[in-house]
């Protein structure tokens, strides 16, 4: 499994199941909690880091046999073979032995199990074996299936994958020696190599380059750093970044996780750019002794397990209250005890849907399967049922609503007039930065007759560069054309640069930034707005060259040169796909750092209606009472923070939605992280991929809205299951304890009605394959218990009603009336409860008529005419003898179609009852508010359409 994968299965175990308590900050270090291995251990890694982060660059360098330039394929390959592939410590494959054991362990089959041993020493060998074969088969099933799915799953997650960027040399073969003689090599005698590496091939002493938006791929010390912000809210619960530097400069602080100079797999850099030397990596990183902690830990429910727990827990109150009801009915009236509590414990295996847990997985599977030729990637396969009860889609507008392709369309003065000299400054910022090239730095870098132009590699030499973050929301490089001055040219957003600017580029000259200039700046930059354009200024200065480093603080005193404008097109799919996802109950809101007169143009060329955009300043003044209000009644918010995006998510969750989240940028990855499902892309950088649950190989909402259905898909034959199975089950013990109170002897004895049970979980084995009706599709559905056990008791008792027209059938028409004929009775019973059983497969999945309005698939129809053709057998054939069953009358089979025909009859009447006073799927989320312009915080809301 590669490494990715294991870091969102830690970063997901933080953040959703309740376990910060685990991984704050000295979570390894507070070796007193811990086992003595694990104090040795936690305290050798302590010894490592602190060693590290104290000793100088190059000693540490040469302790780690590498160079500053990095390592060689044949030195990697030996460090490989000591060190291992860098990957953290993981749930091991089980064996198959014990795969096959985890599959059997659960309580129905332990129950069954005693249930043979106790026939077999009552001298029951035939219902020994026959109940031994159940639980043999249903564990085989369980394993094969469970098998295959993790095969699928584990074919899915290899297919996402992060590379880190990694200096290696290549070195002439007849020089190559001792690592001492290594240093010693000649400059010519190498060459340097920057290359993507997948992060599992790395090994300590490589060195590595991080820019903003990678994740850091193991425990490093760092050789150089500007601006280097990293987040390590996943290690230590700090919501905000830290600052890291190449030197330590408080000494005696003894919790690696506070030294300046290290940073830790699983954090993320914010901003800034560094290279570094690897110290750690694998099993032997900060990570890997967390995640080593995560695996000891039961892993807490998911929210999809949870309503599935909640579902399982309906059906055993209900056992508890109908198994001691049955043993003492039979106990006091048969006065037989021991068969008494016999067929309570079977009782008890019939109101249990044992394949229940089979269907599930085996139904997911086959979701993500379907997905991944959809180019839709699951890494979690809980994700696919969270994906179809998904009813808001929060998206970012960049690169989903439009073209991931960005047009550099204008340079312009300040007042608006073409201007060469402001795409010349343009070009000499984008070329020159080192952090992450983002599509606007792209555009402009493809006017390359600029390069000759401007003799970019022969005149201007790169001095030093500020690195962009999302609180400035702009960069500066510095850059030197002669020796007597360098020159700051910044760009950004037109608000934040006009900050840092006192002077204007005008005619010629420069001026001074007077409140009518402001005010005509403005103006010319929301008419490029208005036109859809996203506008970044461009401001300079010039410097003295009396220094080589540059801070935030030299961001003064600017002059604002004029701008660039791009047009970010929208994509011809967004519409359509916009349109199918609302139809589909699923409400759109787009949260963009944009500005709001750009995202409304878009927004209103994709079809998506709104009457005021909610901007990040309002946003940030709103309590989290009033942001729950405003949620409701927005669905275009601009201008945002990435904590403003997680915020918005968290409220939308907190209000009983179900939250999606598209993103693919650094700061989409909080919102990533606070959604119920976060979607990312192939393309995303490093953490928004880890953040993600789902990720797109193709960035389109049509691919989205083709998830989503496939989703409900899955979760709506989930739902068939559990209604069918709960229904039918809970209807045959009603029956039984109804028989129980009047017949002299069991209505059916406990072996056939294990069997019976075996053969009706066959029966539903294909539900994972089975058709599902559009209208089932049309709205997003949620686990429900109390609606599945309204259903149970609505359905349930109606075959009762044809169990006890079969039991008079048995009594007056056949004279199986007393003890002797027990078995005559017996059989007939046995043949229209499984017929029954099984025919309520085809009526309870679909609200319309079956079999004419809605048919289920070629694998359901054949599994449960198959099983209905072993219910007819079993009595009249040779094995009859084996289960207690005896041959029934040629009659008996007319008087059973009358009956079947009134149960289907019946059954389609109530249906529609059913349906028109309660609903036929689970009920859906509630109605999300029509958004209306309202006043919230110090302003209102900017009406744009």
């Amino acid at each position: 499994m590669n490494i990715s994968i294991l870091q969102e299965a830690f970063s997901a175990f933080i953040r959703t199941h309740g376990l910060e308590r685990h991984f704050q900050r000295l979570a390894v270090f507070d070796i007193g909690k811990r086992s003595e291995a694990d104090n040795a251990l936690a305290s050798t890694l302590t010894k490592k880091l602190i060693s590290a982060s104290n000793t100088p660059a190059e000693a540490l360098l040469y302790s780690l046999g590498t160079h500053a330039d990095g390592l060689t394929e044949l030195q990697v390959a030996s460090i490989r073979e000591e060190a291992g592939f860098n990957e953290v410590g993981q749930a091991k494959i089980l064996r198959w032995w014990m795969h096959l054991w985890h599959c059997y362990k659960n309580p129905f089959s332990l129950l069954l199990t005693v249930l043979a041993t106790i026939s077999y020493f009552t001298d029951d060998a035939k219902g020994a074996i026959v109940i031994g074969s159940m639980v043999a088969l249903g564990t085989l099933i369980r394993f094969m299936q469970e098998s295959r799915s993790n095969k699928a799953a584990e074919k899915l997650k290899a297919m996402v994958s992060n590379t880190a960027t990694v200096l290696r040399r290549s070195v002439t073969e007849d020089v190559l020696g001792t690592t001492r003689e290594y240093f010693s090599l000649p400059e010519q005698r190498h060459q340097l190599h920057k290359i993507e590496i997948p992060i599992n091939l790395l090994v300590p002493g490589d060195i590595i380059a991080l820019s903003a938006g990678d994740m850091i791929p193991a425990d490093v010390r760092l050789l150089t750093a500007k601006h280097l912000f990293v987040s390590q809210a996943a290690m230590t619960g700090e919501s905000l970044p830290v600052e890291k530097f190449t030197q330590q400069t408080v000494e005696d602080i003894s919790n690696p996780l506070d030294r300046d100079n290290l940073c830790f797999m699983g954090t993320n850099v914010i901003s800034g750019a560094a290279t570094a030397v690897i110290v750690s990596t694998g099993k032997n990183t900060y990570f890997g002794m967390l995640a080593d902690r995560v695996l000891k830990t039961d892993r807490s429910p998911t929210a999809f397990q949870r309503g599935v727990n909640e579902v399982s827990w309906l059906l055993i109150r209900f056992m508890l209250v109908m198994v001691p009801m049955v043993l003492m009915i039979n106990g006091f009236t048969k006065h037989d005890w021991w068969s008494a509590s016999l067929f309570a414990l079977s009782i008890a295996v019939g109101l249990t849907p044992e394949m229940l847990l089979m269907i599930v997985t085996a139904t997911l599977a086959k979701g993500a399967i379907y997905l991944s030729r959809k180019k839709v990637i699951v890494k979690r396969l809980d994700a696919i049922q969270n994906f179809g009860a998904m009813n808001v889609l929060c998206t970012d507008k960049t690169g989903t609503l439009t073209q991931d392709k960005i047009f550099l369309e204008r340079h312009t003065d300040i007042f608006g007039v073409a201007s060469d000299n402001v795409l010349d400054y343009a070009y000499l910022n984008s070329y020159h930065q080192t952090g992450l090239k983002n599509l606007l730095d792209v555009a402009v870098l493809e006017h390359v007759e600029l390069q000759s132009k401007l003799n970019v590699a022969s005149c201007f030499r790169k001095i030093d560069e500020i690195p962009f973050d999302f609180q400035r929301r702009r960069m500066s490089v510095i850059v030197s054309e002669r020796d007597d001055r360098h020159l700051l040219i910044c760009k950004g957003a037109v608000d934040e640069i006009l900050s840092v600017c006192s002077n204007v580029h005008m005619h010629g000259t420069t001026s001074a930034l007077t409140s009518e200039l402001l005010e005509r700046i403005r103006k010319v930059t929301g008419a490029l707005n208005e036109e859809g354009l996203r506008v970044v200024a461009v401001a300079a200065r010039e410097c003295r060259p009396n220094t080589e480093s540059y801070d935030v603080k030299d961001e003064a005193e600017l002059t604002l040169f004029g701008y660039i404008a791009f047009l970010d097109p929208p994509k011809e799919s967004t519409a359509p796909a916009i349109d199918a996802l609302q139809r589909h109950g699923v409400k759109v809101k787009v949260l963009t750092g944009d500005n709001d007169k750009v995202t409304a143009k878009v927004c209103r060329e994709v079809g998506l209606a709104f009457d005021a955009i909610l901007l990040g300043a309002q946003v940030e003044a709103m309590s989290d009472a009033e942001l729950a209000v405003a949620v409701e009644n927005y669905d275009i918010f601009a201008k945002l923070t990435p904590l403003h995006k997680e915020r918005i998510v968290r409220a939308l969750r907190q209000g009983d939605h179900i939250v999606g989240f598209l993103g693919d940028g650094i700061n989409d990855a909080p919102a990533l992280r606070a959604a119920d499902i976060g979607i990312s892309v192939d393309s995303a950088v490093d953490i928004a991929k880890e953040a993600a649950d789902i990720i797109l190989l193709e960035k389109s909402l049509l691919v989205l809205e083709q998830g989503v259905m496939e989703g409900r898909k899955t979760f709506a034959n989930m739902l068939k299951y559990t209604k069918m199975s709960a229904s039918s089950n809970f209807g045959n013990v009603f029956s039984v304890l109804l028989a129980s109170v009047f017949l002299p002897f069991l209505p059916m004895l406990p072996l056939q009605l294990l069997v019976q049970n075996l053969l009706y979980d066959f029966s539903q084995v294909a539900i994972p394959l089975d058709n599902v009706d559009p209208e089932s599709l049309a709205m997003p559905q949620r686990w429900n218990s109390g609606e599945i056990g309204r259903f149970m008791l609505f359905f349930g008792p109606m075959s009762s009603v044809f169990d006890i027209a079969t039991f008079g059938l048995m009594w007056y028409v056949f004279r199986a009336n007393s003890p002797d004929t027990q078995t005559l009775f017996q059989s007939g019973w046995f043949v229209e409860g499984l017929l029954t059983q099984t025919l309520i497969v085809h009526m309870i999945r679909t609200r319309k008529i079956p079999f004419v309005q809605s048919r289920a698939s070629w694998p359901l129809l054949a599994t449960t005419a198959t099983i209905m053709a072993v219910g007819i057998f079993l009595p009249m054939g040779p094995f009859a003898e084996y289960f207690n069953l005896q041959a029934l009358p040629l009659s008996y089979f007319g008087w059973l179609a009358a009956i079947l025909l009134g149960y289907m009859l019946l059954t389609q009447a109530m249906k529609s009852f059913y349906a028109r006073r309660y609903g036929w799927d689970s009920a859906p989320p509630k109605r999300m508010l029509r958004p209306r312009k309202i006043s919230i915080g110090s302003g209102e809301g900017v009406i744009s359409q």
